[in-house]
């Protein structure tokens, strides 16, 4: 297998029609390489003239060494890695295109230097790390909820949440609010919800790391493509009481932004716009391919009790780095997980 750099037009052309993850597409890609440091690097392996697999991966030189990472930490990518597309369904050849790709990549990358630090987190649809640990690499597992809604009716999908779930959506119902649905496009929307959840941060005592500017392209950019959605509620009066952002793959809508606890006469808007995405996914969904709501990480134990009551299905995905002494100096050394 030929392992080469290629550029936006080819990475388009190779991304497959399924089994990718939103920060996949070019537009995102595009925002991330304009708003992180390192450059972007389009890789994809080659058998002939098909490219049979492929890997973004952000190249940081710092002072020493070298830092590769996918995605680039705190820019609210919860995943990216590998992707393969192997020419037959047959395990055998599936799992040699998988240890060809990692041993060309990690070869390609210089990743055995010792200065070298690496750290990829896959996207469920790539459920077979041990190339890497192979290769003497760390190999973790964490989780998210991803709630499927394909064959599925409302009414089937609300009898599946929990009692207090239920009660919460049903008791918002018979509110006076409304839930507007707005496009990527819409800077106030997407204003909107990005200094919510930076003042839910601030009152925690924590820094949101994601500048108002990066959203900002980031939504406007997906949007353009029917890959963003903002979930807005306001009061009988029109004022802004919450909202999400939400992002879209062609086979999966992803909660990304906003959905702070906030209650609006004893109800939870949170549970009323999640409830809406839910509903629009089955009666008006941006994508007709999109066939599950990923509520993008069951790894907290405090968020995971709210999470839960949605009854959907937790699903693994893997975390491969650098490890040892060797990922301890990188994160002292370059702020490996601030940056």
């Amino acid at each position: 297998m030929e392992i080469q750099r290629i550029d936006r037009t080819a990475w388009e052309r190779a991304l497959p029609a399924e089994g990718f993850e939103v920060f996949h597409t070019p537009a995102a890609l595009d925002v991330l390489d304009a708003h992180t440091s390192g450059e972007l690097h389009l890789l994809a392996g080659y058998k002939g003239e098909r490219p049979a697999a492929l890997l973004p991966v952000v190249v940081r030189r710092p002072a020493v060494g070298t830092v590769l990472l996918s995605p680039p930490p705190s820019m609210g990518v919860p995943r990216l890695g590998p992707l393969l597309m192997p020419a037959s369904p047959k395990r055998r050849k599936h799992e040699r295109l998988n240890r060809t790709f990692t041993e060309g990549v990690l070869e390609r990358l210089d990743v055995d230097r010792a200065s070298t630090m690496f750290r990829v987190v896959c996207s469920p649809s790539y459920a077979d790390p041990r190339p890497y640990s192979w290769k003497g690499l760390d190999v973790n597992a964490s989780f998210t909820y991803s709630l499927g809604v394909e064959g599925r009716s409302t009414d089937d999908l609300l009898a599946s949440f929990s009692k207090s779930l239920r009660r919460e959506i049903r008791d918002g119902e018979e509110l006076d609010l409304t839930v507007e649905v707005l496009d990527g496009s819409d800077v106030s929307a997407a204003a909107s919800v990005h200094e919510e959840t930076r003042t839910r941060y601030q009152e925690q005592g924590r820094g949101y790391p994601l500048p108002w500017e990066y959203v900002r392209d980031l939504t406007r950019a997906l949007g353009a493509d029917d890959r963003c959605r903002i979930y807005v509620a306001r009061d009988e009066d029109g004022a802004f009481l919450g909202g999400i952002t939400v992002l879209y793959s062609n086979d999966a809508a992803y909660f990304w932004q906003g959905g702070t606890r906030t209650t609006h006469e004893n109800v939870s808007i949170n549970s009323l716009l999640h409830w809406r995405v839910v509903e629009d996914l089955v009666e008006d969904p941006p994508r007709e391919s999109v066939t599950r709501y990923d509520l993008v990480g069951a790894n907290t134990e405090r968020l995971c009790r709210y999470k839960s009551k949605f009854g959907a299905s937790l699903v693994p995905y893997y975390t491969v780095e650098s490890g040892g002494a060797r990922m301890r100096l990188a994160k002292r050394a370059y702020e490996f997980v601030k940056r």
